[in-house]
C-alpha cells in the first residue's frame, strides 16, 4: 500500500464514511480541502510519469455519468450491455505500457466516495436491460482494497442485484478482501497474467507472476468464476519462450475446470494516448515502438499481431477449450 504523504478532499466528500477509512489509514498525511478534485487532478504543466513516484490521493464525490459504454478496445465476451464504472482514477501499479498515462493528466489517484449513487445508477440502468458492468477499467480495485472497501462493496451489491454481472480485473495479489466473503456467480475475478520478463521489466510495484496465480488458485478453489487475461501480448526479445512459459505455469497453477475463460490480446491503444505517452516516456521501447494505425488505434503490424495471437492461443488451446478463449 502506498504511503500517501498528502490527501486532497473535496469539501463535498467529507461527509461521506468511506472518506473516513480513507484518512484513517494516513494518520500523518497532511489534508487539503479542495472546492473540485479537478483542480488537482486536472490542473497543467503535471507529469504524469514523474507524478507516480510520489503520488498524492484525491478524494471526491462523482458527478454523472456514473456508467460508460464499454470502450472498444475492451472485450464484451458475448453480452449486449456493456459498460464500466469508474470508481477510482488511476492505479496503484505503474506498468509501462498502461493506457492510463495516455488518458489522463496526472498520476494522483482518485477515490469516488459516494457509492451509492453508481449502485442506485445501476438499479436505474436494470429497469431496461441486464448490465455486464467493468468496475475495474480505470484503476486496479483489488489492490486499492486496502486503502478503501471499493471493491469488495461492489461484489455485496452484485450477489443481490439480479441481471447485473461484474467484470474486477487486476494483478492484484490480494486474496484478503474476498475471504470474507461468499463466492457469486455475478462476479467474474480476472487476472492479467504476464511472464516474469514482463513483470520485471514493463510492470513496476506489481506482483510476480506467481504471486497472482497463487492468489487467481485461491479464489478459483473458494468456488469464484476466474477469468485469465493473456492481454497485452507484448512483442519482446524471446516472446515465444516467455509467453509458452507463462501459459504452462498458469494452467499447472489453476485448476482447469474452475477457469470461466481465458482472453488473449496484443498491445493497442488510441493514438492520442500513445502521443501522451511517448512524450513523457522517451527511455520506453513499448511506448516508441512502429505501430500501425488502423482507425485511430494503434497496434502491431498484421503480421506480428498474427503470430503473436495465434502463438498464445495455440499454447493455452493446449489446456482449454476454443469456445471458452476469448480474442480481444
Amino acid at each position: 500500500m502506498s504511503n500517501y504523504t498528502h490527501i486532497y478532499i473535496e469539501k463535498a466528500a467529507k461527509p461521506y464514511a468511506l472518506t473516513d477509512v480513507v484518512t484513517s489509514k494516513f494518520p500523518h498525511a497532511t489534508i487539503v480541502e479542495i472546492d473540485d478534485y479537478m483542480e488537482v487532478f486536472a490542473r497543467g504543466r503535471q507529469n504524469f510519469s514523474v507524478q507516480k513516484h510520489a503520488p498524492k490521493l484525491i478524494v471526491a464525490v462523482k458527478k454523472r455519468p456514473f456508467l460508460y459504454p464499454g470502450s472498444e478496445v475492451t472485450h464484451h465476451f458475448g453480452h449486449l450491455h456493456f459498460y464500466y464504472a469508474s470508481s477510482a482514477l488511476n492505479c496503484l501499479y505503474n506498468c509501462e505500457y498502461c493506457f492510463l498515462q495516455g488518458m489522463f493528466p496526472s498520476g494522483n489517484a482518485v477515490l469516488f466516495v459516494n457509492q451509492d449513487d453508481y449502485f442506485a445508477e445501476v438499479r436505474r440502468t436494470l429497469d431496461g436491460h441486464p448490465l455486464y458492468l467493468s468496475i475495474s477499467y480505470e484503476s486496479d480495485l483489488l489492490a486499492f482494497e486496502p486503502i478503501v472497501p471499493l471493491a469488495s462493496r461492489w461484489i455485496a451489491f452484485a450477489a443481490e442485484t439480479d441481471g447485473l454481472t461484474l467484470e474486477l480485473r487486476t494483478k492484484s495479489a490480494n486474496f484478503a478482501p474476498l475471504r470474507g466473503l461468499t463466492p457469486s456467480n455475478r462476479t467474474v475475478l480476472a487476472w492479467t497474467l504476464s511472464p516474469d520478463e514482463v513483470v520485471k521489466r514493463h510492470e513496476p510495484g506489481t506482483p510476480s507472476l506467481q504471486a497472482r496465480l497463487a492468489c487467481a488458485r485461491k479464489a478459483a478453489e473458494a468456488g469464484w468464476p476466474v477469468r485469465i487475461c493473456f492481454d497485452p501480448v507484448l512483442h519482446i526479445d524471446n516472446w515465444r519462450q516467455h509467453y509458452r512459459d507463462c501459459i504452462r505455469r498458469t494452467f499447472s497453477e489453476i485448476p482447469l475446470a474452475r477457469i470461466r475463460d481465458v482472453s488473449i490480446g496484443v498491445f493497442r491503444i488510441p493514438k492520442d494516448y500513445l502521443k501522451r505517452m511517448r512524450k513523457h516516456r522517451s527511455e520506453s521501447v513499448i511506448a516508441h515502438y512502429p505501430y500501425e494505425n488502423r482507425n485511430g488505434i494503434l497496434t502491431y503490424p498484421d503480421e506480428t499481431t498474427r503470430k503473436l495471437t495465434e502463438f498464445v492461443y495455440e499454447s493455452v488451446a493446449e489446456y482449454m477449450p476454443e469456445e471458452k478463449i476469448f480474442i480481444t
